[in-house]
């Protein structure tokens, strides 16, 4: 007898098992293992709720007899916290009730009163997979007692068998509806992510929402963070127009929240919420993620009022991938019309520019020309565009390099140039060159800058210094003479004060010589004449001549000048007067810049195969800008208290120092005085034999 009820239980088992192994998905085979049980246990009905991993109820399943009934959330949570499955969960032990209506574990209803089903017995046994908690299993029969421990260890079997299915079910159901997810994320990503227009983008996003949560209503609201609120920027659905442009503080209601924290919110009751209250909307359930990119929040999605009357499990996770995806497209949006906007901008400045400006390859092709080097060269758009870029203009290879090597982004090349035109003189031009991404490529820009006026006012001032040379040769002449033979017919002993009158019109006229052969210097030496009367001197002898040219000028200011040589000068192979008169002027600036009873440095030392000299003054000091431009003709500081000049001198001592070999440059601060210094290459001996 004992074997017989044995077989019967293992076909009956290995029959259970076959059934359930059948089914994969969850509701089906809830049902099974409810329709199972109750046929081989017996009752009238019974339930099963699973649990996911951490212990909270993700679906449930309610048979009566043959029929399958549903329940209400409130029956759920009910049961898990008052009821005997809530207690089979807590205490992973199985249950037997004989009598219903004796055990406080059992949660009465309205059913179980005396005048309608009264007392029940029941039935409750975990199930458990690999000793992991996935629900409980209970069964009930209408009629007290007549469950027994035979039954108690037929549905622990029956139990233990369907444990391990209902977890791969519920395993299986999440990992289809994770599938779910992504496809629909992944089709949202392709459909959301189709344009780059800001407000398509926007409306893609809304309506991508709306068909995949089913809901009546989306919005999308954007972080000000200046204002520290939400902007509500694009709606749809019901009411949508009324929405757009209100604006909510971050601080207030559930979604400023989700701005803040970066973690989505599901409202199952929206008359919870009042702060999100939306006119004209009634809100009865709603879901809100933030949209975010980078690691940033830049806005929250609200999917509001499901059509199917309760918000789906996923909706939440389906939001927030939404709203990860929505913040790329937006920040990708946002950036492609910043990028518009800057190319519209650059094409206005591009057209608009009163210079001619083209953009070439690293090669010199052009590439791009706007409208006034059109009109500038004479030639249209499509020539200018099969022309290199020195067929237009003299390039500066000395500046530029062979194949343009020297140009950067790091700064502007400038050289002066003359710009070919058709049918017209051509147009003397500083060309200014550098580097730019064009359309994704290196390529260069080039700015030609007309200087017609430039050079016309340059070719005055080069006539009125001619004229003023030439015209004060001769009269100078004539005064230097007069000058000497005075100073010849003064016999010792003569009034003092006739004497200084004579030394000082005779200082003033020589420093009037020394202007004039600077002048004519200037011109020898730009139109590249050699320098002809070039000896050995001694460079200690140059320092001495020229301090005591200046020495009287520096004396009515009480300034000293301070002499500084090495021991070791060798001498140097050079115009005595052109260095001498280098010397003078750099001296002569520094007593001007310096103030009175105030000291002054000059000196020479040996630097190689150089003589390098150098004159330190006490002055307001240069700006680093402009330590080069300091040496151009008619050139000179913009400062309060400047002295006055023509900007003459500094471009003469450069011209000379260069056309004997050396350098000249400027070592200066802002408020620290300035050091001259320029280089003479040191006498060779064929030089010296020569």
């Amino acid at each position: 007898m004992a074997n017989d009820q044995a077989r019967s239980s293992l076909e009956l088992l290995y029959h259970i098992s076959r059934e359930l192994a059948s089914a994969l998905d969850l509701r089906t085979l809830l049902q099974r293992v409810l329709f199972l049980s109750l046929g081989s246990v017996g009752g009238e009905r019974g339930s099963i709720i699973v649990l996911d991993d951490r212990g909270q109820p993700v679906d449930a399943a309610i048979v009566y007899g043959s029929r399958l009934h549903s329940h209400s959330t409130q029956q759920l949570r009910d049961t898990m916290d008052k009821g005997l499955a809530g207690w089979v969960m807590r205490n992973r032990k199985a249950v037997l009730l004989p009598d219903t209506s004796r055990d406080e574990r059992w949660l009465r209803r309205p059913d179980d009163a005396v005048n309608r089903s009264g007392a029940k017995s029941a039935i409750c046994v975990p199930l458990l997979a690999r000793e992991r908690l996935v629900g409980m299993l209970t069964l009930v029969h209408p009629t007290p007692g007549s469950y027994t421990d035979e039954h108690l260890a037929l549905m622990q079997a029956i139990a233990d068998q369907a444990g391990v299915a209902i977890l791969n079910a519920r395993l299986y159901a999440e990992s289809q509806r994770q599938a779910r997810v992504m496809t629909a994320l992944a089709e949202n990503a392709v459909t959301i992510n189709a344009s780059l227009r800001l407000e398509d983008v926007l409306q893609r996003i809304l309506e991508q929402t709306r068909q995949a949560l089913r809901v009546e209503v989306v919005l999308l609201a954007m972080v000000n963070e200046h204002r520290q609120e939400l902007e509500f920027r694009a709606a749809t659905g019901k009411e949508s127009h009324s929405i757009i442009g209100l604006s909510r503080p971050l601080t207030q209601g559930i979604a400023g929240r989700v701005a803040l924290e970066g973690r989505g919110i599901v409202v199952p009751n929206a008359r919870l919420a009042e702060a999100d209250q939306i006119p004209g909307l009634e809100m009865r359930a709603f879901v809100c993620a933030p949209v975010h990119t980078r690691g940033k929040i830049i806005g929250v999605l609200e999917a509001i009022n499901p059509q199917n009357g309760g918000l789906d499990p996923d909706a939440l996770l389906v939001l927030s991938g939404i709203g990860s995806l929505a913040g790329t497209a937006i920040q990708n949006a946002q950036l492609f019309e910043e990028l518009q906007a800057t190319h519209q901008r650059y094409r206005e400045l591009f057209e608009g520019s009163i210079d001619p400006i083209l953009i070439t390859n690293c090669s010199g092709r052009i590439l791009l020309a706007n409208r006034r080097a059109i009109q500038t060269s004479g030639l249209d758009a499509l020539v200018l565009q099969q022309m290199g870029i020195d067929e237009l203009h003299k390039v500066s290879p000395e500046r530029l390099g062979s194949q343009f090597e020297r140009v950067s982004t790091l700064e502007t090349i400038s050289y002066e140039s003359l710009m070919r035109r058709k049918n017209l003189p051509d147009l003397p031009i500083q060309a200014y060159v550098r580097q730019v991404d064009f359309e994704g490529e290196d390529c260069l820009q080039w700015i030609l800058r007309d200087i017609t006026e430039r050079k016309e006012l340059d070719r005055l001032r080069d006539d009125l210094v001619a004229m003023i040379y030439h015209d004060l040769r001769s009269p100078l002449a004539n005064v230097v003479s007069s000058l000497d033979i005075l100073a010849s017919m003064t016999p010792p002993g003569s009034n003092p004060s006739l004497l200084a009158v004579l030394n000082i019109a005779t200082r003033s006229t020589e420093r009037i010589q020394r202007l004039i052969s600077s002048l004519l210097d200037i011109n020898r030496l730009e139109e590249g004449q050699p320098i002809a009367n070039q000896k050995l001197i001694d460079p200690q002898a140059l320092i001495r001549e020229a301090q005591e040219i200046v020495y009287p000028a520096m004396e009515s200011k009480h300034q000293k000048i301070e002499i500084e040589l090495s021991g070791d000068l060798p001498p140097v192979w050079v115009d005595a007067d052109m260095i001498r008169r280098v010397l003078i002027n750099l001296l002569e600036n520094a007593s001007k810049f310096s103030p009175s009873q105030s000291d002054l440095r000059m000196g020479a030392e040996r630097s190689d195969n150089q003589v390098l000299m150098y004159v330190q003054d006490n002055g307001p000091g240069v700006p680093a800008a402009e330590h080069e431009n300091i040496f151009n003709k008619y050139t000179r500081l913009r400062t309060e208290n400047s002295p006055k000049g023509l900007g003459l001198g500094l471009a003469f001592c450069r011209l000379a120092v260069e056309a004997h070999g050396g350098k000249i440059w400027l070592e200066s601060e802002p408020g620290k005085g300035s050091r001259f210094c320029f280089t003479l290459p040191v006498a060779s001996r064929d030089t010296a034999g020569g």
